[in-house]
C-alpha cells in the first residue's frame, strides 16, 4: 500500500456509533470567526428566541464551551446556531455564543451567517440582492446580500433599533481613575469609551492593555449602573467595552475595539457596537439618515455603518441602522465529541 492509499484510508474513517457528531461550517467576518453550527445539537424548544436563549443557557452550555473553548475552539471563538423562525415571515433564527454564554445580536454573525447560509445553498440565492429576515434573541433583523457571479460580495443588515441609554456617564474606574463613557444599545449595550481617556492603543500590540481596561470599565459599570432595556429583561445587560480613536488606514473615519464577554477581543469593528455608535452620533447631531460612517477594527479591516431611518422605541429616540461587511468562508468540519474524553467540555487558557 503505498502513501497516498493509506492517507485515503483515514480520509473515510467514521466515528463510532456513540459519539456525539457537530456539523458545523467556519467562516470569518472582518477577521472576527464565527463557528455556524449545523446540526448535532438537541432541539431548542420555546416559542420565543430568548425563550430558546434561555433553554440552550440551562441545557446546553456544556455543548456551548465543547464548541466554542479548546481544543475545538479557543478564548475568541464565536459561534451561532441555526434555529426555526418563530415570527410569520422570517426565514430562520439565530442564537448567539462565545467564550461566556449566549448573546443577544452579533452584527458580524449575521454578515456571516448570510454568506454561509445561501452559498452553501441552504437558502436560494437570487441576484443581484438576496433578502433574509432573521429572527434574533434582540428582535428581527433583515440582511441585504449583494449578489455578483453566483456569490455573496457583501451583506449589509438593518439591525433592531438603537439607543442611547446614558451619555457623558462618569464612572470611577479602580486603578483608572475618573472614565467618561456613553452607554448604548445595538443589539446589546456597551459603554464607549475614548481610547485616549483610557491612555489605551488601539492596535495589535495593545490587546493585553485593552483586555484588562476594557472589563475593568466594564465590571465597574456593571456594579453600579442599571442596565435595563425597556421590553426585555433578558437584555438588560452590559455586553462589553468598546474603545473609539482615530483610524490607522486611509479607508476609516473611526476606529472602535470592542471587549466584550469574558475578555473577548474583538477582530471586526462590532456590528452591533457600529449600529450602537450610529445612535450616539445621530444624537449628538454628528450624522443625519442616510450618512455613513466606516469604522476599522483592530486588524484594519472595515464596516460601513449608516442611520437607515429614525424610530421611536418605548421611552427612547432610537435610529434603524444599517451595517455593512464582508464574509468569507473558512472550512467544513465535523466536531466530534468521545464520551470518554475527560476534557471533553472543553478548557480556556490565555
Amino acid at each position: 500500500m503505498d502513501w497516498q492509499e493509506r492517507l485515503q484510508i483515514g480520509q473515510y474513517w467514521k466515528a463510532p456509533s456513540g459519539w456525539r457528531r457537530i456539523r458545523v461550517i467556519d467562516a470569518h467576518t472582518a477577521g472576527e470567526p464565527l463557528r455556524v453550527i449545523l446540526g448535532g445539537l438537541p432541539e431548542l424548544p420555546g416559542a420565543t428566541i430568548l425563550q430558546r436563549r434561555r433553554y440552550a443557557m440551562e441545557h446546553v452550555d456544556g455543548l456551548r464551551k465543547a464548541l466554542m473553548w479548546e481544543p475545538r475552539g479557543h478564548a475568541d471563538m464565536y459561534g451561532v446556531i441555526l434555529v426555526p423562525p418563530v415570527t410569520s415571515g422570517t426565514d430562520f433564527g439565530v442564537l448567539f455564543t462565545h467564550n461566556e454564554g449566549f448573546s443577544t445580536m452579533c452584527g458580524h454573525g449575521i454578515i456571516g451567517v448570510v454568506k454561509v447560509v445561501l452559498e452553501t445553498g441552504i437558502f436560494p440565492i437570487q441576484a443581484p440582492e438576496t433578502v433574509l429576515k432573521i429572527d434574533t434573541p434582540a428582535g428581527l433583523v433583515t440582511a441585504y446580500a449583494r449578489i455578483e457571479q453566483g456569490l455573496v460580495r457583501t451583506v449589509r443588515f438593518h439591525n433592531v433599533p438603537s439607543f442611547v441609554l446614558l451619555a457623558d456617564y462618569e464612572i470611577q474606574v479602580p486603578g483608572m481613575g475618573k472614565i467618561r463613557c456613553d452607554i448604548a444599545f445595538g443589539g446589546a449595550f456597551y459603554a464607549f469609551v475614548q481610547a485616549r481617556d483610557a491612555e489605551v492603543g488601539l492596535g495589535l500590540t495593545d490587546q493585553r492593555d485593552l483586555i484588562e481596561k476594557g472589563m475593568a470599565i466594564k465590571r465597574t459599570v456593571m456594579a453600579n449602573t442599571t442596565i435595563l432595556h425597556p421590553f426585555d429583561p433578558d437584555l438588560s445587560f452590559l455586553y462589553g467595552t468598546i474603545f473609539i480613536g482615530d483610524p490607522q488606514t486611509e479607508r476609516g473615519d473611526s476606529r472602535n475595539v470592542c471587549i466584550f464577554a469574558d475578555g473577548e477581543v474583538d477582530r471586526s469593528p462590532t456590528g452591533t457596537g457600529v449600529s450602537a455608535r450610529m445612535a450616539i452620533h445621530y444624537r449628538r447631531g454628528e450624522i443625519a439618515p442616510g450618512d455613513s460612517l466606516v469604522i476599522e477594527s483592530i486588524l484594519g479591516s472595515v464596516f460601513t455603518g449608516r442611520v437607515h431611518r429614525l424610530t421611536q422605541y418605548g421611552p427612547y429616540e432610537a435610529v434603524i441602522p444599517e451595517v455593512e461587511g464582508t464574509a468569507f468562508i473558512t472550512g467544513i468540519n465535523e466536531l466530534l465529541i468521545d464520551p470518554e474524553d475527560p476534557l471533553s467540555e472543553g478548557f480556556l487558557l490565555r
